[in-house]
């Protein structure tokens, strides 16, 4: 693939633009189904986007070429993305207002640093630790909408799975780069793995399924945009660049659109606090990107 940067930053600014649309789409869909309703609809709808892809990338094939072991781990990571973590996540925009399980989320960076360094071994620097009490500083703001006094959370059990949804993309990732695999073939057996799985626990646990167009509809949205075809365009924005810290660094304007989607949408007044929060996630990661490229020139 030639590199073509005005063609990068449109892949990546509508992955972006996305990407910012989901935060609302994930609440509004919960007022119609359930977090386990809205995750066993939105998978199956991201396997048929990975599988459209697979098909006209034409590489289908590539899946006869990978071992036993090598499937049964990507099996494993199926149950992490899209099972558990989905899972997670849902259930904390359930018991949260967006504008809080939103930026919280958006943590995983710093959450995968931690992660590499007790599973990969890496090293972590000051900044990796500044970067951290930096964020996490946000992450109480937001949480306690900047009541430091009284310290209520709106849930204390919503920061804690939106905390440990970070954990658990993070060793997502972590374990994925362990393995030499096509990045769309290798979510594509994850969700080929994950959608059953998903539909097995629903059924073994006697859930209710129901029907609900809005649902559905949510469900849809959610399934292409966040869990499918927004990986592509990335993806493709990624290798069209010529230089990838050009795409890195427009991420960082998707947690404010957000907010304002958020508030459009769904109808939430965002706190001063939230901006406030958020702007330190984002001063905190900004450091820690700082320190990563000093560290690579």
């Amino acid at each position: 693939m030639e590199k073509n940067q005005s063609k990068a930053y449109l892949f990546a600014i509508c992955a972006i633009l996305l990407w910012s649309t989901v935060a609302s789409a994930f609440k509004l869909s919960l007022t119609y189904f359930d977090a386990l309703q809205l995750l066993l609809y939105a998978s199956f709808f991201s396997l048929c986007v990975f599988s459209c892809a697979m098909w006209y990338q034409r590489k289908f094939h590539i899946l006869l070429l990978y071992s036993k072991k090598t499937y049964f781990k990507l099996a494993l990571l199926g149950l992490i993305n899209p099972f558990i973590y989905y899972l997670i996540l849902f259930r904390a925009y359930e018991l949260l207002p967006a504008q809080e399980a939103q930026p919280i989320n958006y943590t995983w960076a710093l959450t995968l640093t931690y992660l590499s360094v007790l599973i990969l071994k890496q090293k972590i620097s000051f900044y990796d630790f500044l970067a951290g009490l930096i964020c996490y500083l946000g992450v109480i703001i937001i949480s306690t909408h900047g009541d430091f006094l009284n310290f209520s959370f709106s849930s204390l059990l919503g920061v804690f799975l939106a905390l440990f949804s970070t954990v658990l993309w993070s060793l997502y990732w972590i374990y994925n780069t362990k393995l030499h695999v096509d990045p769309l073939v290798g979510l594509f057996i994850n969700f080929l793995f994950g959608v059953p799985a998903i539909l097995v626990y629903a059924l073994v646990s006697s859930h209710p399924l129901t029907f609900n167009l809005y649902g559905f509809l949510g469900s849809l949205y959610v399934g292409i945009f966040e869990m499918g075809i927004t990986f592509i365009l990335w993806l493709h924005a990624m290798k069209l660049s010529t230089n990838t810290a050009k795409i890195a660094n427009l991420i960082f304007i998707s947690p404010f659109l957000s907010l304002l989607f958020i508030s459009f949408f769904v109808g939430e007044t965002i706190l001063l606090s939230t901006f406030v929060g958020l702007g330190l996630i984002i001063v905190g990661l900004l450091v820690q990107q700082w320190a990563k490229n000093k560290v690579n020139r």
